[in-house]
């Protein structure tokens, strides 16, 4: 079967993903730079060829409480926002985690903090990764670095929420959200039925008439030691996250003698500064989380224990620095090396970095 491919933006290709996964609803609000997702989805028509919702909401705030209520439903749904944007959206988030509920989100980072600037950043990691609204929950934050994992994470996203019955956030940069790559797109899924979705999501509000006892969806509980059951079912199966769903990428790790350590559209271009360093004699290796969190604590620790050193590259002001800090336990010099306000480094910058914080690579 010959594969569908395309020339477009990463932007463009979460629309066409989502619809090809046979999502069920989206929900949002235009903002740079992420509006492109909302309008392809209105130029491709989905609610004609599959019956596919979509809705510009009136705000942030009421598209994530749509997404609320589609996932209550057992429904395939899911908003995209940048940083602004998704803030207004936490205090939905934080609803949906708490009732479990499977839905995807998507961030297309800009700076900030505040209106900030339309540029790229990956200043929101911490909001992703540490809950951003109130309470203890986790998302599963999945980082693309290009357009084909754009789209196919969108799946992934879908697929992993519905898993464990908790909230995804693909969480990309402007760059990424931006750029124009070839990517292949997915075959078409149909949507579920109804009865479907009754018999794979038993938890869901299916309404009447039905043979299944009523289901309430709530989020409120008075009674502190319900309550604190209620948390402990959730960490618990954050726990079995930790376990099973660790994803990242590793280039020339197995004999550096440093590491460098990048998620998004920065590792692509850290990439490029393993290969001018390797050119140099210079032994760098590159891990690239992949899901923010579950965070690859494991291998980081790993990869600490034969390196000499570790350079965290972002398009922020050190954020998963704190992370990478954490898994080695110091047991190696950490660095961060960051640009701010929508400027994006480039290889050299990198490499100038790595250089001056360890000089003595250079006499090797």
């Amino acid at each position: 079967m010959k594969e569908d491919i395309k020339l477009m933006k990463g932007n463009e290709a979460i629309a066409h993903a989502a619809i090809r996964y046979g999502a069920d609803g989206y929900f949002g609000y235009p903002i740079t730079p992420q509006s492109e997702i909302l309008e392809t989805l209105e130029e491709l028509m989905p609610w004609e060829s599959t019956g596919m919702v979509v809705l510009q909401a009136e705000s942030e705030i009421a598209a994530i409480n749509m997404v609320y209520g589609g996932a209550a439903c057992g429904k395939a749904v899911f908003t995209s926002s940048s940083s602004p944007g998704v803030s207004l959206k936490q205090e939905g988030i934080s609803y949906i985690a708490a009732g479990e509920l499977p839905a995807l989100i998507i961030n297309v980072m800009r700076g900030g903090p505040g209106l900030g600037t339309i540029q790229p950043s990956q200043a929101d990691y911490f909001q992703a990764t540490k809950g951003g609204g109130h309470g203890d929950y986790k998302l599963i934050t999945l980082a693309p670095s290009s357009v084909q994992e754009m789209a196919d994470f969108v799946g992934l996203g879908f697929d992993l929420a519905f898993k464990y019955r908790t909230p995804s956030i693909i969480l990309a940069d402007g760059i990424v959200g931006q750029m124009m790559e070839k990517v292949v797109l997915p075959t078409q899924r149909k949507r579920r039925t109804d009865a479907e979705i009754a018999e794979q999501c038993p938890w869901a509000v299916t309404g009447k008439p039905s043979t299944r006892s009523r289901n309430v969806m709530t989020t409120l509980e008075l009674d502190p030691a319900v309550m604190e059951e209620i948390n402990n079912r959730l960490q618990a199966k954050y726990r079995i996250i930790e376990e099973n769903e660790v994803r990242f990428q590793s280039y020339d790790t197995d004999d550096a003698d440093y590491l460098i350590v990048a998620f998004g559209s920065i590792a692509r271009i850290c990439q490029k500064c393993v290969e001018e360093a390797r050119a140099q004699g210079v032994k760098i290796g590159l891990l690239r989380p992949i899901t923010l969190w579950p965070f690859p604590t494991e291998e980081i620790k790993r990869l600490a224990s034969h390196v000499k050193g570790i350079l965290v590259v972002e398009i922020n002001a050190g954020q998963m620095i704190e992370d990478v800090r954490l898994a080695c336990h110091d047991s190696v010099p950490v660095y961060h090396y960051g640009r701010l306000g929508g400027i994006v480094p480039n290889p050299q910058e990198v490499v100038d970095a790595f250089f001056n914080y360890f000089p003595e690579a250079n006499k090797q």
